[in-house]
């Protein structure tokens, strides 16, 4: 479902000659910026993710887990190598992305939905069940402002679960709403994976990567630190941020 051979994502950091507002102007016209230095967010990265199997990705702040999905998903193109992906993708990354706050919850599903390509006639048919799962019916007439963090996150994951993919891109999805959500969107995905469903699980709660994933990748500074069986893996992450090693928080 998902290869990767030697993919390297850079990004250049610029930055503009400016003394003045109106210098600022002319080198913006001109297009006169000076590229500082390069970051490489990813580096190398080559791994392969088959029907039914389930990749952890864990690794500090900063490590490069949102750019891989980023690639995997389409958003980003890599500056050196190949991204193979085949089926649809579905990214459970920004609950709520694509939201507006001023249309009701009802409205939002239609909006939301229709942006993951359903159509009308597909959403109304998933409609009760989109409102069920997100345990949202007695709000969902109210305007999305009024709604918490939370209510938006289960609103998003309850879509975004309707769109039966081939590939599930979940990111610190289950850290938001209560216990009880939490649990749902485990078994929900849990679900996913009976189904043969490709799953790419980002999370820094290793418990979740030990019960949801059959390996786990290590991402350190952008390359691969480790790939393998969870609990091998997780061991040895654990180990180097018990000591302070080169994990940090960006």
């Amino acid at each position: 479902m998902i290869a990767l051979q030697g993919v390297s994502v850079k990004y250049r950091l610029v930055e503009e000659r400016r003394r003045s507002f109106q210098a600022h102007v002319i080198n913006y016209v001109k297009g006169k910026r000076v590229v500082k230095h390069i970051l490489w967010a990813l580096r190398d990265i080559t791994l392969e993710v088959g029907q039914g199997e389930s990749l952890g990705i864990i690794g500090p702040n900063g490590a490069g887990k949102s750019t891989l999905l980023k690639v995997i998903s389409g958003v980003m193109n890599p500056s050196e190598g190949m991204a193979n992906v085949r089926g649809k993708t579905a990214p459970l990354i920004e609950l709520g992305a694509g939201f507006d706050d001023e249309l009701t919850g009802r409205e939002n599903i239609f909006l939301n939905a229709s942006i993951l390509g359903f159509s009308r006639r597909e959403i109304e048919e998933r409609f009760d069940r989109i409102v069920d799962f997100s345990e949202l019916k007695e709000f969902i007439d109210t305007p999305l402002k009024h709604y918490s963090t939370g209510m938006v996150a289960r609103l998003g994951f309850s879509i975004g679960t309707e769109a039966n993919p081939d590939i599930l891109i979940v990111d610190e999805v289950l850290a938001v709403g209560d216990a009880h959500f939490q649990k749902k969107s485990r078994d929900k995905i849990l679900t996913f994976k009976d189904k043969g469903v490709a799953i790419l699980f980002v999370s820094h709660n290793m418990e979740e990567v030990r019960n949801l994933c059959n390996q786990v990748l290590w991402l350190d500074h952008g390359r691969v630190r480790m790939l393998g069986e969870p609990e091998e893996v997780i061991a040895e992450y654990e180990k180097e941020v018990a000591v302070g090693g080169s994990v940090r928080t960006l």
